[in-house]
């Protein structure tokens, strides 16, 4: 009877012991985890696919042996678009889930409420939202652990003016003199429209606010007729994934026909494409799954996606969120270390193939000192896909102009 008991007590520790293994996160070799603490609107569609795609990567390099003899790991929590609940997720990853990194990221004013937190802990951040200089204004300089992938609002105004003025020059029966920006009143819409005046000073630019879907309005009647009565050649709105549907279906109903119809959310829904409104419809981004026809890890990381999630990637923080993952990684693999001084060094010196085409290095912007992207693309919705018509290097179609009249469709 003894040694039964005596033998039953063996297995009771060793379970205990097991069981402390895995609740401390420690690899074979008692090695734990190095974490990646991940802040997206989840309910959003960058979000949701951002998060999956930095999984994906920290799926591939697990598979690889990971870092350093170890395990990495990603710790995603929702910031459900609040500054609040973004500030107190980051607050958790760095108490609670004890991160050694934060990435993720999509809005503006999620990101302008961080900030504070962030500059609290100064861990290493690797962010792929946040697009409005405001946030930079508030980053400020000299603070060598933050690392900005999406580019800056004037970042993205400048590439526009290149694209546009680019397609005007090849394509001389397009127009872009006149311009109308219905943007939504919050940090994105408002950084938007001030950039916008700024960069195209050589043009008629008019525009007003509208409150957004996403913040609880819907209804952009009063904007749309004023644009329809300023007849622009170039129209834009800059809002939300949930604006999208309803501003063409507002617009079909009062039959707003503007020669370009360019939206720029940071999100489309993922089946924009399939509505029959979508067509034509001019966007800016950094990525599209057409872009696979062109760009060979393009299709690596789209085919990934698709197989392990059984949906197709319609947003660019997709490969943004990937990106973010392995900017990081291959920056520890060269230092062969997660001191901080060497892996800033080492992030510095990054030249990472990205599945947008794009070679991500960093060099200071206006303020801060670690740069990544600096242009969008221009693309237009045909047949249901995402074309590339500018920069035409990665072109993957011909600019359909003008946009084409509702009653004839």
């Amino acid at each position: 009877m003894k040694k039964v008991l005596r033998f039953l007590g063996v297995l009771v520790l060793m379970a205990v012991f097991t069981m402390s293994i895995f609740a401390t996160g420690e690899a074979e070799g008692g090695e734990e985890p190095i974490k990646f603490g991940g802040v997206w609107p989840l309910g959003d569609i960058t979000g949701d696919q951002g998060s999956k795609a930095a999984q994906i990567a920290i799926d591939e390099i697990n598979a690889a042996g990971g870092l350093l003899g170890r395990p990495v790991e990603l710790i995603v929590i929702d910031s459900e678009l609040s500054p609040e609940k973004g500030a107190a997720a980051i607050e958790r990853l760095a108490t609670i889930e004890d991160v050694d990194f934060f990435v993720g990221g999509m809005s503006s004013g999620v990101h302008l409420g961080q900030i504070p937190t962030l500059k609290k802990y100064r861990k290493i951040t690797m962010w792929t939202g946040a697009a409005s200089h405001t946030v930079e204004e508030a980053m400020g300089p000299n603070q060598e652990w933050y690392f900005h992938l999406h580019p800056w609002d004037y970042n993205q105004g400048a590439s526009y003016v290149e694209g546009w003025d680019a397609i005007a020059e090849r394509y001389p029966e397009i127009k872009t003199d006149r311009w109308f920006l219905a943007y939504e009143e919050g940090p994105f819409g408002t950084a938007s429209f001030a950039a916008t005046k700024a960069l195209f000073a050589d043009r008629e630019i008019y525009g007003e606010p509208f409150q957004s879907a996403a913040a609880g309005g819907g209804d952009y009647t009063a904007v749309l007729e004023r644009a329809k009565e300023l007849e622009p050649d170039v129209f834009i709105w800059a809002a939300w994934e949930a604006d999208a549907l309803p501003l063409m279906e507002q617009s079909k109903a009062i039959d707003f026909n503007p020669p370009l119809y360019v939206g720029a959310p940071p999100g489309w829904p993922a089946d924009f494409g399939e509505s029959p409104l979508a067509e034509n419809v001019t966007l800016y981004g950094m990525w599209a799954p057409s872009l696979n026809n062109v760009i060979d890890n393009s299709k690596q990381f789209y085919d990934n996606y698709v197989t392990t999630y059984n949906e197709e990637p319609a947003t660019y923080f997709a490969p943004l969120g990937y990106s973010a993952i392995y900017v990081i990684a291959e920056a520890v693999e060269r230092a062969g270390t997660l001191d901080q001084e060497a892996l800033i060094a080492e992030l510095k010196k990054s030249k990472y193939q990205s599945p947008m085409g794009e070679i991500i290095t960093f060099s200071p912007s206006n303020i801060i000192s670690n740069q990544g992207i600096r242009k969008q693309k221009i693309l237009q919705w045909q047949n249901g896909m995402q074309e590339v018509i500018w920069p035409f290097e990665y072109s993957t179609a011909e600019p359909v102009y003008p946009f084409k009249p509702w009653k004839e469709r």
